[in-house]
């Protein structure tokens, strides 16, 4: 389940094949269109929840409403059957869509405030560094020619980052990403390594910018 984003999604991953996925370009109304969603998918697949084996949710980046909504709903739905979940940070996931389009690949979300959410990957996907918060000249400097982008932060800074970074390459790759998200997943909770539902936690690059009343 991914609600980083205005491009929600929801996927059923079975032995590493995506059997179905649910994609909602609803911009912050994921509270509302989540569930149904969920269940569409499962009754177009002839699944009950009881047959879901563990829960996967992109944990962040992303929208602090939306990363909210996806990890309630997962912790919920973990909850009521008993079973394992687990939180992946969104840059990853974006990052898994292109691996090996270049041998260096980054994915960027638009973190507004003038700034995005970055992390430099290697072609299999293993991180270079941390993610980051920082204004695009920041985040993109230094790059080699040639880097791969991805994700909506790319797209909104593309000009300057064709103007930093020599022959950027920006492949056609939707950013809907519960399927991917359920691939990567599905391994590691197959091998032990979900958490119980109240051990999820959002992953947050920045403060949520909420201030307490005096």
């Amino acid at each position: 389940m991914d609600t980083t984003t205005e491009r929600g999604s929801v996927a059923v991953v079975s032995g590493g094949e995506v059997l179905g996925e649910v994609r909602l370009r609803s911009g912050m109304g994921h509270s509302k269109r989540l569930m149904p969603a969920v269940a569409f998918l499962l009754d177009g697949l002839g699944l009950s929840a009881s047959d879901v084996e563990g829960y996967a949710v992109t944990a962040g980046p992303g929208s602090f409403t939306g990363l909210r909504v996806g990890l309630s709903c997962v912790q919920g739905l973990a909850l009521a059957s008993g079973r394992p979940c687990l939180g992946l940070c969104t840059l990853d996931v974006l990052a898994a869509r292109i691996a090996g389009a270049a041998p260096t690949v980054v994915a960027a979300m638009d973190a507004y405030r003038g700034e995005v959410y970055a992390c430099a990957f290697e072609p299999d996907g293993r991180r270079r560094g941390a993610p980051v918060t920082a204004v695009p000249g920041l985040a993109f400097a230094g790059l080699p020619p040639g880097t791969a982008f991805i994700g909506d932060g790319a797209q909104r800074y593309r000009e300057e980052i064709q103007a930093s970074v020599q022959d950027a390459r920006f492949p056609a790759r939707t950013t809907f990403l519960a399927g991917t998200l359920g691939l990567l997943a599905e391994p590691v909770l197959a091998a032990g390594g979900g958490v119980a539902p109240a051990e999820l936690r959002p992953l947050y690059l920045r403060g949520t910018g909420a201030t307490a009343r005096a």
